[in-house]
C-alpha cells in the first residue's frame, strides 16, 4: 500500500480524506498551517498530526496537496525534492510558468504529478465523453456547459483574492473549460465576458476549437447560499447528449429520425463519489506505472484557457492561443 499524507485542512482536504478512507488507502497523517483546523481533521479521520511538512514527507510516499492555489508550486517542489509523488488539487498553478516549474521539478526528481481535475470523473460527464468518443452524436459542433454555485463559504477569504485563487474563472470554470477541450479538442480562440457584484460573479466564455466546434461555458459564484446547478448539452451533426443536475435521468441521448438505435448507456450511480474515483485512478497509476488520464500538460492547457478568458475580459477582445 502507498502511504499518503494530506497537506491542508480545509474543505477539499476533508473531501479527499473521506474519499481515501472509502478506498481503504493508507493515509498516514496531515499537516497544515492552520494548526487548529489540522487537529480537527486529524481527529475526525483518525490521522496523525504532523507539525511540519518535512516530518510528513519523511513518513509518506505520496503527498496530496489540498491547499490554496498560490502554494502549489512551492509545496510541489519541496515534495519532489524529497522524492515524493504529488497529487495536487486544481488549478495546477496561477501561471503557466509556475506550472511548468512544478512539472520540471517532478521530472528532475523522478516522481509523478497528478492534477485533480475531478469533473472528468463525474459519472454523467464521463459517460457523455465516452458516447461522443464512440460516435453517438457524430462530429461535435456546439457544446454548452454551465456550472453555477454560491460564493465559497468555506476555506477562508483566499478564494476572493485573485492573486491567490485566480477567481471563479480559474477556480471553478476551469473544470468545464478542461471538459470542453477533452470533448472537442484544442482551442484556437477564447472570448469572455464577466459581471461582478461584490463577491458574486458570473462569466460567459466562448471557445473556438481547431476542429470547428464551438463551446459556450458559463457560470460562476452567483447563486444564493446552498444552491448549486450544473449542466451539459453536447450537440453534433448526428445527435445531442444533454444532462442537468435538476433532471431525474442521469443522461439522455437524442437521435435524428431513422437513425439506428444506439447502444444503451452504461448504468450510472448518482451516489458514486467522483473524488474517490479520481483518487483511485491516481493511486492505481502510481502503483502500476500507468499513464494518468489527466496529464500535467492537460492541466496546463486548462489553465491557459482560464487565463485567456481573464485576458479577454480585461481587453474586451478575443484571445488567440
Amino acid at each position: 500500500m502507498t502511504r499518503l499524507g494530506l497537506v491542508g485542512a480545509g474543505y477539499m482536504a476533508h473531501t479527499h480524506a473521506a474519499a481515501l478512507r472509502s478506498l481503504g488507502a493508507e493515509v498516514v497523517g496531515v499537516c497544515a498551517t492552520d494548526a487548529a483546523a489540522a487537529e480537527r481533521l486529524a481527529q475526525q479521520h483518525q490521522l496523525q498530526l504532523y507539525r511540519t511538512l518535512d516530518e510528513l514527507l519523511e513518513a509518506v510516499d505520496v503527498v496530496d496537496l489540498c491547499t490554496p492555489t498560490d502554494t502549489h508550486e512551492a509545496l510541489t517542489v519541496r515534495a519532489a525534492r524529497a522524492g515524493r509523488h504529488v497529487i495536487c488539487e486544481k488549478p495546477i498553478a496561477l501561471s503557466p510558468e509556475s506550472g511548468e516549474r512544478m512539472i520540471a521539478a517532478c521530472e528532475a526528481a523522478g516522481v509523478r504529478l497528478f492534477i485533480a481535475l475531478v469533473l472528468r470523473f463525474f459519472p454523467q460527464y464521463r459517460a457523455a465523453h465516452e458516447q461522443v468518443a464512440a460516435g453517438a452524436i457524430g462530429r461535435p459542433e456546439l457544446l454548452r456547459l454551465m456550472r453555477t454555485t454560491a460564493p465559497p463559504a468555506f476555506g477562508g477569504d483566499w478564494y476572493f483574492d485573485p492573486e491567490r485563487s485566480g477567481g471563479a474563472l480559474l477556480d471553478l470554470l476551469i473544470h468545464d473549460l478542461d471538459y470542453a477541450r477533452w470533448v472537442a479538442g484544442d482551442v484556437r480562440q477564447v472570448y469572455a465576458l464577466t459581471r461582478q457584484q461584490g463577491q458574486r460573479s458570473y462569466a460567459q466564455v466562448m471557445l473556438s476549437h481547431h476542429s470547428g466546434a464551438l463551446s459556450l461555458v458559463e457560470g460562476g459564484w452567483a447563486y444564493p447560499d446552498g444552491l448549486f446547478r450544473t449542466s451539459l448539452d453536447l450537440s453534433g451533426d448526428g445527435g445531442v447528449i444533454e444532462w442537468n443536475s435538476d433532471a431525474p435521468p442521469p443522461l439522455r441521448v437524442f437521435e435524428p429520425p431513422g437513425a439506428p438505435e444506439l447502444a444503451a448507456l452504461p448504468a450510472l450511480n448518482p451516489a458514486q463519489d467522483p473524488y474517490a474515483a479520481e483518487l483511485a485512478h491516481a493511486l492505481h497509476c502510481l502503483e502500476y506505472g500507468l499513464p494518468f488520464e489527466v496529464t500535467p500538460q492537460d492541466a496546463l492547457a486548462a489553465l491557459r484557457l482560464s487565463l485567456a478568458a481573464r485576458e479577454s475580459v480585461r481587453t474586451g477582445q478575443a484571445v488567440t492561443l
